[in-house]
């Protein structure tokens, strides 16, 4: 007879409920977790026929790779995968996870770096990239958020004007600061208001930090600190992004942003960057200096708003703490892909225990009446 081996032993010991830790306990709480997990696929069998549209999907363009990527190594990892691909490859990632729609929009920080005339013609060509391309060649499974020249605010606004009037974009996407400024510096309100004139959200993406806020939050003299780009993820994905979009929201609250355009709509990711976490303490903490200097409380402006999406953050304990305080009118179903997997994302969501009605608006009935679209069911 084969000798069993500490593995073979392991499993066995599991499969007979004996061994170190089993206890009564330990076998309740894996019965219980066996029961919730039965429910859990029991679900995701019931809510196979959810349609989804993705709401923060990102893509690049050869250009956009040499001009943004820190180093040849970057730029080989974002082409392996396949943020400039817009063909075949993605749709079939689409098609294996179910995803019906894609909103595309230009990797961070896309076009905000360049200045002058030449931010606003690059911007111009790709969105009519975009049109001429995916768009055009598979119909109906690709929308967009227009990229723009926030350099220069009053192009910005006209090009924002002409992607949704003429070319049918859903709205915008910002990538952080723009050189030193965000969104509520009265520089960017001809955008502000444009985007109220034309009824359209502005997606919130993070962008990494300027100079002096990287040299003091996230650099060190460890040399495989920056060896390994553990700055680079610790700024960005890592951690720093969301911090960075969430100043960024609670900056326009404070600063009377929603006061002067009380229409404007505001959309955010990553299962709200943090506010989540963070909630009760802002509105606790600054209701009170804010009360005389703001028309409504800051809890009414995040109902007021903004729109949050989920976007590579599957997890159901977190989606569940978004829910205490933003209604589910206001979630939408994103992946950020192709940095989180499609079909890892739309199957998570199939499982979460939630009305039908409630994880077809999450789903994609929100995105619809936000973006006055119909998602093409097969």
């Amino acid at each position: 007879m084969k000798p069993m081996g500490r593995r073979g032993f392991l499993a066995a010991s599991t499969a007979l409920g004996i061994g170190a830790g089993l206890s009564t306990h330990a076998i309740a709480s894996e019965v219980s977790e066996n029961e919730t997990s039965d429910k859990t696929s029991d679900i995701s069998r019931r809510d196979q026929d959810l349609p989804f549209i993705g709401t923060e999907e990102t893509f690049s363009t050869p250009t956009l790779l040499k001009l943004n990527s820190i180093n040849q190594d970057h730029m080989a990892f974002l082409e392996e995968i396949g943020l400039s691909d817009l063909g075949q490859r993605r749709i079939g990632d689409m098609d294996k996870g179910g995803l019906n729609v894609q909103i595309l929009s230009a990797h961070t920080p896309s076009v905000q770096n360049v200045p002058g005339q030449r931010g606003i013609d690059l911007a111009y060509r790709l969105n009519r990239q975009l049109v001429d391309g995916p768009i055009a060649k598979y119909p109906g499974r690709f929308k967009a958020f227009a990229t723009l020249p926030l350099q220069s605010p009053e192009a910005a606004a006209d090009e924002l004007e002409r992607s949704v009037r003429e070319d049918g974009f859903l709205g915008a996407l910002t990538n952080g600061h723009i050189t030193k400024k965000y969104l509520d510096h009265p520089d960017f309100e001809p955008v502000l208001a444009r985007a109220v004139a034309l009824d359209v959200p502005i997606y919130l993406h993070p962008g990494y930090p300027a100079d002096e806020v990287f040299k003091i939050y996230y650099s060190t003299t460890r040399s495989k600190y920056t060896e390994e780009f553990q700055d680079y993820i610790f700024s960005g994905s890592g951690y720093g992004w969301h911090q960075e979009v969430l100043t960024q929201c609670i900056r326009m609250i404070t600063y009377g942003v929603f006061d002067r355009f009380p229409k404007l709509k505001i959309i955010i990711g990553h299962m709200g960057e943090g506010l989540p976490f963070y909630y009760e303490r802002i509105v606790n903490d600054m209701g009170e200096p804010t009360k005389e200097s703001l028309e409504k409380p800051i809890a009414q402006y995040f109902q007021d708003n903004f729109w949050v999406t989920t976007s590579a953050f599957p997890q159901t304990e977190l989606l569940d703490l978004l829910l205490k305080y933003i209604s589910v009118d206001r979630v939408m179903f994103a992946t950020d892909y192709p940095f989180a997997d499609i079909k890892e994302q739309t199957d998570w969501f199939r499982g979460v225990d939630l009305p039908r009605e409630d994880k077809e608006k999450i789903a994609f009935r929100n995105a619809e009446k936000l973006f006055r679209m119909k998602v093409s069911v097969k």
